[in-house]
Parts: structure tokens; sequence; C-alpha cells
């Protein structure tokens, strides 16, 4: 019986989980290191402790992005500005049942 070849459909999300093989060349102390992560992650292989610091790396700097956007938006708030913030932070507490 022949097989129909049909092309299955992929998702962004597969797309992102392939993996690429690349070589690189390390210090002792870095191959130290990151043997470390591995089993104090229990990760199955030193690439996938690897991949799991740079993705958390990843997120530490767009968090630190947000949080300098955050403060660069108040800190660029006039007085006006801060006393109209404050005036609606009053409302919205009272708008909540007392405890």
């Amino acid at each position: 019986m022949a097989r129909a070849h049909t092309k299955a459909h992929t998702t962004r999300r597969d797309r992102t989980r392939r993996k690429l093989r690349k070589t690189y060349t390390l210090s002792r102390e870095a191959v130290s290191i990151l043997e470390a992560e591995r089993k104090a992650r229990k990760a199955v292989s030193s690439s996938s402790a690897l991949d799991e610091l740079l993705r958390e790396r990843q997120h530490q700097s767009e968090m630190q992005q947000i949080a300098a956007s955050v403060t660069g938006y108040y800190d660029s708030l006039t007085e006006q500005d801060l006393q109209e913030q404050n005036l609606w932070g009053e409302f919205s507490r009272s708008q909540f049942p007392p405890e």
C-alpha cells in the first residue's frame, strides 16, 4: 500500500524548539562551572544546562530593561503628574471595603 507524503504543519513553538549543533572551545574553568551547573540543575546534559542559563540571562536582561523603562517613566513625571497619580491611588483604595 502506498503512503501519501504530506508536509506536516509546524507551529512557531515547534520551530523554536529545534536545536542547532554548535561547537565551542571553553576554558577548563568554564567547563567545570558548566558541569557543576548541570549537576545542580539535574540537567540531562551540559547543553541543556547551558541553554537554561542563557534563557535565564535573557529573562534577567528583559526584566532589567522593563525596570529601567518604568523608572524612566516615573522619573519623567512632573509634580502635577505625581499629585494626579496620588489622587487616583487614594480613589482606588477607597473603592475597596475596609478590612
